[in-house]
């Protein structure tokens, strides 16, 4: 039997994927196709475009932590999560982790329930609600080693959002394209009122060579009580 599309393209890149996790990505596609003709999911929808742009852009953080693959204590949170990018692809890469995603939109939840359902992901948790919300909850507020992020807002912003979530020395991990440089510049307040600091910025390149960037922004103090501030405040007011 020939290789899948998805399986040739992670696996040139160095990632090896189970038929297991093939059929999930297969699946996952096909439920993503199927629903963004009912609720709008992505603008992107050809098949090898998705893999390359959706599934191998979220699966990029692999390279820099694959020393923690077979970690069963990594909890992970995928902010914005949008139709599952980053968090979906990751919680398919790893099966030990506990992946939580959370998206502002009931029916992008809704969508996501099913592809968890369909995949078998049982230790995905998926929240409907808002990130200055859920950043005050003690069930969530510093209790994830790795807090993720993807075209969901510009870093000053995305700073408050995220960086309350992550537990002391974890990371927010941003995806970014190349203006990386000048959102960071405009970001050097709001990393040193978060207590933070960018460690590595990771580039990588899609199969169309776009240039893309991973930012891996160290929490080095506990989140100051204040922050988040309250629902339209960061928006209005960035750091």
């Amino acid at each position: 039997m020939s290789e899948s599309k998805v399986q040739t393209i992670f696996g040139d890149k160095g990632i090896l994927l189970t038929d297991w996790q093939v059929e999930q990505f297969e699946k996952y596609y096909e439920l993503l196709i199927k629903w963004n003709t009912k609720i709008n999911l992505t603008a992107i929808t050809e098949y090898e475009d998705v893999i390359w742009k959706h599934f191998f852009d979220s699966a990029s953080i692999m390279f820099h932590v694959k020393h923690l693959s077979d970690c069963e204590t990594i909890r992970l949170l995928d902010l914005g999560t949008g139709a599952g990018f980053p968090g979906m692809v990751l919680a398919i890469l790893f099966p030990n982790w506990r992946i939580t995603l959370v998206d502002s939109l009931q029916k992008r939840i809704d969508f996501l329930k099913i592809v968890v359902r369909e995949l078998g992901l049982e230790h995905v948790e998926l929240y409907h609600g808002r990130a200055e919300d859920y950043g005050r909850d003690g069930q969530f507020r510093e209790q994830f080693d790795y807090v993720v992020s993807r075209a969901v807002a510009e870093l000053p912003m995305l700073l408050e959002y995220c960086v309350p979530f992550v537990k002391m020395n974890g990371f927010f991990v941003s995806y970014k394209g190349r203006r990386y440089a000048e959102e960071m510049e405009q970001s050097r307040n709001s990393l040193s009122e978060l207590g933070c600091s960018v460690e590595t910025v990771e580039p990588y390149s899609l199969g169309d060579g776009e240039e893309r960037f991973l930012l891996f922004i160290r929490k080095n103090e506990s989140t100051k009580e204040k922050y988040p501030r309250k629902p339209g405040k960061i928006k209005k007011q960035p750091l």
